[in-house]
């Protein structure tokens, strides 16, 4: 290389002009400079011709020349060096080889020479390459000159280039072209007059005279047969699309609109026939579907641009389009013989319409599209119907196999470039369908129905084509199972029906007009219907079929509207209804799949899919009250959790895979597969647990815990708690919490560790050193935003259902130090840590103690609202003491006489929790000190104390009411209880005597005069056979009997609030406590009689009831503590189906409850009234439902706290002998009632709470401000008129409600 000749340099520019020349195409397709550096890089992998380049042999045989001497000597060496023993790899020669040669003198110099020798060649070929780059501009600029002088006029600027530099195009230029574009003209010349229009800049030419007549031109120009000369047109016309403004693209587009539609029309132009056909590799149709794809290509591009610009230019456009596309030829002729219209051509090219969907998404262009084919192009929607019914006749007439053998959606690898007639008919079916499904989204598209149909006599309406869409999931064919799901997803009838079904039901007023009607959703479960009949004459229908259909039902029923429907038709009113619902039939189905009972589908594969498919809509209807009731009878949990016994059994025989056995992937993936289906179960049984009633059917299938456990590992997960659910996991939570054995099931899964131990990094520290990119702000606010979500959570899990099962009989830790690196991991250790803070060493321990030990207070507040929370934590942890022992060591002694509280937060919040704890008192009867410092001097005035008896201060001054026994409506209705009526007419006029008081006077049914109704009324019932719910139970025992029985702690504890309550409102004297300590040990005998015997684990069913008898306590308090007269209501009261529900431990493990109802620990309360609670909230206060799900928070935790204390703390007492007393009146059902009238009452409360995110606190810790039983019975009377049938139907169920 040392003699580089002028001859070499010659031959290495050919051998590079060749290597370029092969390499060009992949080299001008590279997207930017460096892929096409990585293509040339990387050539000797993707270029098979590689080494036949003459360029890589010269490097071959420079390289072999210049270092292969010193290769062969380096081998030599390292073989001769090398053991003869060690067996050296051919590769590690080549390594050892290679290295040592780049590291070589040698190498550096030949590639040093190398580079130099090309810099020249590349640098020469650069050089060449522009003179001859400068020679063409010159001729071209010589032949322009010539041409310019022989056309132009003198006073034209011609003294440049005419196109290439900026400068008017001139009108005589314009006419050169127009004059060599005239077909008469030679191909050449016109070739050159396409180039220069092409070249020249388009506002130029736009701004050109004779604009007009060149488009007329260029439109009779399409027509020429030459190809080359068409693509030229086509590229003027698509570079006009591009770089022109709308005004100047408008009439390109209108020209070639309308030459399109002349082309279609003209009988000259051979259009295929649909028998024939098309060829797509036939030159002439390659031309025209060339200009339909130009033309469609700019459809779907104007949407973006054409709102900046006048609306007359938008609607041309839109005109010149559904005037071609309405294009019809004479169809007198055959079917067979038609000739293809010119929608079968954009369907080729827009298979979608996705030009329609673009159109049709704005406002702007969606009226102007709508208006003219309501007008004048209606027959577009009339043929794109037709053929949705043509395709559906098909598929009725034909086997599935006969309709698309080789069609184009099932994807056949060996296509060919030519579409069948029936092929054509399929793709032209699916643009209709995709057109009719983007019209029928807007309310002016769906009113172009009812539409009219040739040889078909009734017009098709809105839901005759819902109807259709529906029937076209079923009877379209299946494509092969070789095809690819890309290809079955993106042409499968069924998927792109079911796809547009699924954009109407998200819309929800589209989705009520189209979807919500019995004859569509009639359509949906016809299949389901004939597969359950077992009819011979119906369609196959596969099980994807079955899935889409599923799918559909499911978003109908996640919407109310659709719910109502499913559950109880169009006619829900109607006692006339005999056929099932759409969710009866959907029930059936779900169950006889779950237990296998359809033969049709046994063995196949995708049979787990359509179950998870049908139990998914069951779901979205069993996670409602009101569905949960409709499909009871079908015992879905039983079948769910059988399936699921089932499969986990499977799962735990999976062998484990073994390595290098061909067998691993199969295993692994029937492994995945049942794993899949098994938590697809979990999933099911766990969306029971969204109703009161639900929550007892789950824990009746003994999987509470493996559901709970699959819900924290999705919460763990942060994934959504499923497809249709709006929200999280708070309402589940709070329903599983709210039950001694979901507690139980929340603390094995590891949900409340996984709370605490994120509720302590918030609030203290993580387990582990983070590193600190930004420090953490000081808190503010009593609780931190960070640590809001937790504390709401920590609401939600205790109510005192789960603290008894969590805390009961549980010593607090209290251990001597405490690491600062100790993380709670329990309830225990959380009333530990943060409440009962009684040692240096817990404070100590925190490394926000202030800020902690509020939250801890807050916590406490709120918990202790719930009454037997507060008697629990006192039995066991004495907080009271503790509390004042901080206050105590929260005193300043100013003087020897003189000591001050030192007011802080602490001191404040303390104060707030010993009053709250302390005193019991509705909104009237009790003040609660803020927590908040006014303004001024004296920032609060409220007295601390640390030690008892507490201020009087803190208690309202109560106005006792005058004996009104004598009032005249009072005496009528005692009167009518010694009247000797028939025994039905009796209680009726009493009922409405009493309702016309409660309206009148409510004031009148207290003291006294309250004892005396009830004791009363009581007593005529007990003696009615009809009104008797239990039977009679001889009780004999005496004081002495039961004089040494113990009460529980927490009764003791209850007896001395009851007492200070009933001193406080002058009701009992001092003596009271052992009477009542007696009428509670009698009632425990009593109920004891009734009780049945029952091993659990469970604590609250391991002995007498686990709280305080508050029904008894507010029923000594009524009798003015006469105790004989208390024990001979409750023997009476015991009887009625009113005291299962207002006197919650009568049915404490009752033998007449069904033996799983009473291992659930579960009280009818709550899974008959606060299920029903639920149900009316969501119809009669809808707002307040919603309120609830947004906050995560159950209504029905809330209402069985209140139920259970009888609205101790929450409401005055003469409210709650209103309450009492209207149950005993009027049925246990306006227990229901009378919750919705309090929700209702609080409506704008809760949605404000709802709003600062506090709802669960807001709802605990406030009395029910101006409430008053008597204001709402009226509405109660209301609600008894429209749901006494069913709420007391299944009140009275309750012994019989076992599976």
């Amino acid at each position: 290389m040392a003699h580089f000749s002028g001859e070499d340099e010659v031959m290495l520019q050919a051998m590079l002009r060749q290597l370029f020349q092969s390499v060009k195409e992949k080299i001008t397709g590279a997207p930017s400079l460096e892929c096409a550096e990585e293509i040339l890089l990387h050539l000797e992998e993707t270029d098979e011709n590689f080494h036949n380049y003459e360029f890589v042999k010269y490097l071959r045989q420079h390289i072999c020349n210049t270092l292969g001497s010193m290769i062969e000597e380096e081998m030599g060496k390292w073989t001769s060096d090398q053991n003869q023993d060690e067996d050296f790899g051919y590769d590690t020669v080549v390594q050892h080889v290679t290295k040592r040669t780049q590291e070589s003198k040698e190498y550096k110099e030949m590639m040093h020479s190398l580079k130099n020798i090309m810099m020249v060649v590349v640098e020469s070929m650069i050089n060449k390459f522009e003179e001859d780059e400068m020679r063409s501009q010159e001729r071209q600029k010589k032949i322009q000159k010539e041409k310019s002088n022989s056309y132009c006029t003198d006073n034209c600027s011609d003294s440049d280039s005419s196109f290439n530099q900026s400068y008017k195009f001139c009108q005589g230029k314009l006419q050169l072209i127009l004059d060599q574009l005239d077909p008469g003209q030679p191909k050449e010349v016109r070739y050159e007059a396409l180039q220069t229009l092409c070249s020249a800049p388009p506002s130029d030419v736009l701004n050109c005279e004779n604009w007009t007549t060149l488009c007329e031109k260029l439109t009779v120009s399409l027509s020429d047969p030459d190809p080359v000369f068409s693509d030229r047109i086509l590229k003027f016309y698509a570079q006009t699309f591009t770089l022109s403004p709308l005004h100047m693209t408008k009439e390109i587009y209108t020209s070639l609109a309308k030459y399109l539609k002349l082309y279609f029309l003209s009988r000259e132009n051979h259009i295929p026939t649909l028998s024939a056909g098309i060829d797509i590799s036939n030159p002439n149709v390659i031309c025209l579907l060339k200009k339909v794809r130009l033309l469609n290509e700019y459809q779907k591009e104007a949407p973006s641009f054409w709102i900046r610009h006048p609306e007359k230019y938008m609607e041309e456009i839109v005109e010149n389009t559904l005037s071609l596309l309405s294009v019809k030829h004479d169809q007198s002729h055959l079917v067979s013989q038609k000739i293809l219209d010119p929608i079968y051509f954009f369907a080729l090219v827009d298979t979608k319409a996705v030009w329609f969907k673009k159109w049709m998404h704005a406002y702007y262009s969606r009226t102007a599209v709508l208006r003219l084919l309501e007008k004048k192009y209606k027959s577009l929607i009339t043929t794109a119907v037709q053929q949705c019914v043509q395709y559906f006749e098909l598929c009725e007439a034909m086997k599935a196999d006969e309709i698309l053998g080789h069609s184009k959606h099932c994807g056949n690898k060996q296509k060919t470039f030519y579409y069948s007639g029936q092929e054509l008919q399929y793709i032209y079916f699916i643009h209709s369908l995709c057109l009719l499904g983007r019209l029928l989204i807007y309310t002016q598209g769906r009113r172009l129905f009812p539409i009219k149909l040739k040889n078909r006599k009734d017009l098709v309406s809105l839901t005759d084509l819902l109807v259709l869409f529906t029937q076209l999931i079923c009877y379209s064919p299946s494509c092969p199972k070789m095809t690819s799901a890309a290809h079955l997803d993106n042409y499968s009838p069924a998927s792109m029906v079911t796809e547009i079904l699924r954009i109407l039901c998200d819309q929800k007023e589209c989705a009520i007009e189209c979807l919500y009607n019995n004859t569509v959703i009639e359509a949906l479960l016809q299949p389901i219907h004939n597969l359950m009949k077992g009819t011979k004459t119906a369609p196959d229908c596969s099980e994807t079929a079955l899935i889409h259909i599923a799918d559909i039902l499911a978003r109908i029923a996640s919407v109310e509207e659709g719910l109502t429907l499913l559950l109880y038709g169009e006619n829900m009113n109607s006692s006339e209804e005999k056929s099932p619902t759409g969710a009866h039939i959907i029930a059936q189905f779900s169950k006889k799949l779950l237990d296998e009972d359809i033969s049709i589908f046994s063995g196949s594969e995708m049979l787990p899919m359509v179950k998870g498919a049908f139990i998914s809509v069951c779901r979205q209807i069993y996670g409602t009250c009101e569905g949960l009731q409709v499909l009871i009878p079908y015992s879905l949990h039983e079948s769910i959790a059988k399936a699921w016994k089932k499969t986990s059994l499977l799962s735990e025989r999976i062998p484990t895979p073994v390595k290098c056995s061909d067998s691993v992937s199969s295993v692994s993936q029937e492994s995945q597969n049942i794993m899949a289906w098994e938590e697809n179960l979990l999933d099911d049984l766990l969306n029971f647990a969204a109703t009161p009633k639900g929550l007892l059917f789950l824990q009746r299938t003994g999987a509470i815990n493996e559901c709970v456990t699959f819900m924290f590992n999705r919460y763990a997960k942060k994934l959504q708690i499923s497809r249709h659910k709006k929200f999280g996991y708070g309402v589940l939570v709070a329903q599983v919490a709210s039950t001694a054995a979901g507690a139980i099931a929340l603390q094995s899964s590891g949900f409340i560790n996984g709370l605490i131990t994120e509720l302590w990094a918030n609030l203290e520290c993580g387990r582990d050193d983070v590193r600190v990119t930004h420090p953490r702000s000081t808190p503010v606010d009593p609780i931190d935003r960070s640590c809001q979500k937790s504390f709401l959570a920590l609401v939600n899990l205790l109510p005192y259902p789960a603290v008894y099962e969590l805390v009961g009989n549980q010593d607090l830790p209290n251990k001597a130090e405490y690491s600062l690196r100790e993380v709670p991991t329990c309830v225990i250790d959380i009333i530990d840590r943060l409440i009962i803070l009684n040692s240096e060493a817990k404070i100590r321990s925190l490394f926000n103690y202030e800020q902690s030990h509020i939250f801890g207070l807050r916590l406490l507040s709120v918990v202790c609202c719930d009454l037997d929370t507060l008697l629990l934590l006192e039995a066991q942890y004495q907080v009271s003491e503790m509390l004042l022992n901080a206050q105590e060591e929260n005193i300043l002694e100013t003087s020897e006489s003189h000591r001050d509280f030192i007011i802080d937060g602490l001191s404040v919040e303390r104060n707030h929790v010993l009053v709250r704890m302390n005193f019991i008192g509705g909104p009237m009867e009790r003040i609660l000190p803020p927590r908040v410092l006014e303004k001024g001097d004296d920032p609060y005035p409220w007295p601390m104390f640390s030690s008892y008896p507490l201020p009087n201060c803190y208690l309202s001054e109560v106005t006792k009411n005058a004996d009104l026994k004598k009032d005249n409506d009072l005496a009528k209705l005692l009167l009518r209880f010694k009247m000797s009526d028939k025994q039905t007419e009796w209680i009726e006029n009493c009922r409405r005597q009493f309702c016309k008081m409660m309206k009148a006077k409510p004031d009148i049914i207290s003291g006294s005069a309250l004892l005396e109704l009830l004791e009363k009324f009581v007593l005529h019932l007990s003696e009615s056979a009809s009104e008797c719910y239990f039977p009679s139970v001889e009780y004999t025992a005496t004081d002495a009997n039961v004089k040494n029985e113990s009460l529980s702690s927490v009764q003791q504890l209850g007896i001395k609030m009851t007492v200070r309550y009933g001193k406080f409102l002058s009701l009992l004297k001092d003596s009271a406590e052992n009477d009542l300590t007696l009428v509670l040990k009698h009632c425990e005998r009593f109920l004891k009689q009734q009780q049945a015997s029952i091993k659990s684990a469970l604590l609250c069913l391991q002995g007498t009831y686990a709280g305080h008898d508050w029904f008894v306590s507010s029923l000594f308090m009524i009798m003015l503590g006469d105790k004989e007269k208390t024990l001979r209501f409750l023997q009476h009261f015991s009887r009625l189906l009113t005291s299962a529900f207002l006197w919650l431990p009568r049915l404490h493990i009752s033998r007449y409850l069904a033996t799983d109802t009473i291992e659930s620990g579960i009280h009818p309360v709550y899974f008959c009234s606060t299920h029903y609670i639920e149900m009316l909230l969501k119809v009669e206060v809808p707002l307040v439902f919603s309120a609830f799900h947004m906050s995560g928070f159950a209504p029905s935790q809330i209402c069985l706290q209140w139920i259970t204390q009888c609205f101790w703390n929450y409401l005055d007492w003469i409210e709650i002998c209103h309450y009492i007393a209207t149950c005993v009146f009027l049925g246990p059902d306006y227990q229901v009632y009378l919750c919705i009238a309090i929700f209702k009452h609080l409506q704008q409360d809760i949605l404000q709470h709802t709003q600062t995110q506090d709802l669960q606190v807001f709802l605990k810790e406030e009395a029910l401000h101006g409430f008053r039983v008597s204001d709402y019975l009226e509405y109660m009377e209301s609600l008894e008129q429209n749901y006494r049938p069913v709420v007391l139907r299944d009140m009275r169920n309750i012994r019989v409600q076992s599976t």
